[in-house]
């Protein structure tokens, strides 16, 4: 069997189009860390992307960053190749996500086959939703509704917080009464506030996206009993918390992301025991780069996955991606994912080099 002879962590950053604002907090640069691991003559590439600064998660580039030189890359060196991390510590989950991103591309570039087929699915197109910030003007959010939902995104998810929740919702609706329509209240919200999802509920809306704070699971209960519209768990649904939700009816719908439950293994667990349990899954982001997101998107084929993702076109976040060929959306919404082992997508090693601020590497 292979063993593991050298990894490379490099940090890269690359500008946002226009700042990625939610209700707590807004970031106009991607921090990625990306992860290489060489065992024999394969490679395999994975991410490791959290938010900068500490507004959506504990967890940052600079910790995720220290968590994978000190702590997780080191014991790899030498071992025989698995996908399983030495560590089962887990705290540092993005880091996690990271390592064993490329430990699975490992798997896939050694036996020839794509992610998909490694995590026994099958393959099938993506459905594309867009993701939209918040805004200072009614105006600036219909014109951005508009240009994505002509581009073909099959839903449009709207960010919202106290004092910009029903109106740019009812504006949306009268404007688009036809489109696909959710929103997510990234935790802003307390249980004093349920008169604002009771006049939400009017609007026909898919889903009410983490309304209440990471660990009010109780509260979400309480207003899931109160409203038509289901609850999704994000910020909440990780993997310790899970039976909780689904003990006490807290959510309808999770919304599973590799980074922030600690990797795909995980993930799919989530996946498996959320789908036994009638819970509807669908696979979020963070929004990472291309190489992360193409691994979502195996992981997304899975059959309990049955909302639109959160990936996107490459192109609506970022002025430039890692990999070949491009991620985007099709005319009907689609993302696809192409032949060949792994994610299918190919790293640019040029553009790796291009937007790498800081590197370092490991050798057994």
């Amino acid at each position: 069997m292979d063993k593991i002879s050298r990894v490379t962590l490099r940090w890269v950053k690359i500008p946002f189009l226009e700042p990625f604002r939610i209700s707590n907090g807004s970031v106009a640069i991607k921090d990625s860390l990306i992860v290489e691991v060489q065992a024999g003559s394969f490679t395999g590439f994975g991410e490791a992307s959290p938010m900068s600064g500490s507004f959506y998660s504990p967890e940052t580039p600079e910790s995720s960053w220290q968590a994978l030189a000190d702590r997780l890359i080191p014991p790899m060196l030498g071992r025989d190749f698995t996908t399983t991390l030495p560590d089962d510590d887990p705290s540092e989950p993005f880091a996690r996500a990271g390592l064993e991103g490329a430990l699975w591309d490992l798997a896939c570039q050694r036996g020839g086959e794509p992610l998909w087929w490694l995590l026994g699915s099958r393959l099938r197109p993506i459905p594309s939703g867009v993701a939209i910030g918040i805004f200072d003007t009614l105006d600036e959010l219909l014109d951005r509704v508009a240009r994505y939902h002509a581009e073909g995104y099959q839903r449009v998810k709207i960010k919202i917080q106290p004092g910009w929740d029903v109106e740019p919702v009812r504006a949306v609706r009268e404007k688009f009464p036809a489109i696909g329509l959710m929103v997510d209240a990234n935790a802003a919200y307390t249980s004093r506030d349920f008169a604002v999802f009771r006049e939400l509920d009017r609007f026909n809306l898919i889903m009410y996206e983490q309304p209440l704070a990471k660990n009010a699971i109780e509260a979400m209960a309480e207003l899931q009993r109160e409203v038509r519209t289901p609850v999704c768990a994000d910020e909440s649904a990780e993997p310790e918390a899970l039976e909780e939700i689904i003990r006490r009816g807290a959510a309808r719908i999770l919304n599973i992301k590799i980074q922030r439950v600690g990797g795909i293994a995980a993930a799919r667990a989530m996946h498996d025991r959320a789908r036994a349990a009638g819970l509807g899954c669908w696979l979020g982001t963070m929004p990472e780069l291309a190489i992360a997101s193409a691994q979502g998107l195996h992981l997304a084929t899975l059959p309990g996955f049955v909302y639109p993702t959160d990936v996107e076109s490459s192109a609506r976040w970022y002025s430039d991606d890692l990999v070949d060929p491009p991620l985007e959306i099709d005319a009907g919404g689609f993302l696809s994912i192409p032949p060949g082992p792994g994610s299918g997508f190919t790293v640019n090693r040029t553009r790796l080099e291009r937007y790498t601020v800081k590197r370092v590497g490991f050798n057994a």
